[in-house]
């Protein structure tokens, strides 16, 4: 089952990019990047969201959210169960090449393999998965970008890593925006994990196709 939705009222822009992002869970683009493609309005965003595809809740609150982000996008319903089991081989894969357009990229942001917290299979295997179908040539993006995001092994709530290629310091609007869609749009609480984590530095490590 996926649940897609297009927002035929962004204009065209010569110099914009195409941008995919792919993430596991809904909200994962907003903590994450929100604040990157809210600050980046010509960009032409589509996000792929691999898991909640049928959760009556939070599939409804990721359309609303890709509307205030500007986005376009499509749900996949990979198990998230609570015990974290491991997809089957080549599952996840699959399940990306199949939400995701074929078309070339300018860009992709996704998840980094080690995550962005102590600990979520789903993240990384996402991370693990995307890096994967990039260097097999089996998606096409002239660059990829994954969160860089530590917690010291739960020491604290997730921290931007300031070393990382791309630190990008929110405006205090577009930040206010981005918990906005956090607390309002998908509806934790302010003293939630998700409300209490929300960077207000979005940080990122880089690859392109032409160093590889």
């Amino acid at each position: 089952m996926s649940l897609r939705t297009q927002n035929s009222g962004r204009s065209e822009k010569t110099n914009s990019k195409r941008v995919a992002v792919i993430v596991a869970h809904p909200d994962d683009e907003t903590l994450w990047a929100g604040g990157t493609i809210l600050s980046h309005p010509s960009w032409h965003c589509f996000i792929v969201c691999l898991c909640r595809g049928s959760d009556s809740d939070r599939a409804p609150r990721f359309l609303k959210a890709l509307q205030i982000l500007g986005a376009e996008g499509i749900m996949g319903d990979l198990d998230d169960g609570p015990e974290q089991k491991p997809l089957q081989k080549n599952e996840l894969e699959k399940s990306i090449l199949q939400l995701l357009p074929t078309t070339h990229f300018d860009l992709i942001i996704s998840h980094n393999p080690g995550g962005e917290y102590t600990r979520h299979v789903r993240h990384e295997e996402t991370g693990k998965a995307v890096i994967k179908l990039w260097h097999a040539g089996k998606i096409s993006a002239d660059e990829l970008w994954t969160f860089a995001y530590e917690d010291g092994d739960k020491k604290y709530y997730p921290r931007s890593i300031e070393t990382a290629d791309i630190c990008h310091k929110l405006t205090e609007q577009t930040w206010l925006k981005k918990y906005s869609i956090i607390t309002e749009t998908y509806g934790f609480k302010k003293t939630s994990f998700e409300a209490e984590t929300t960077p207000r530095t979005e940080t990122f490590w880089q690859f392109s196709k032409y160093l590889l």
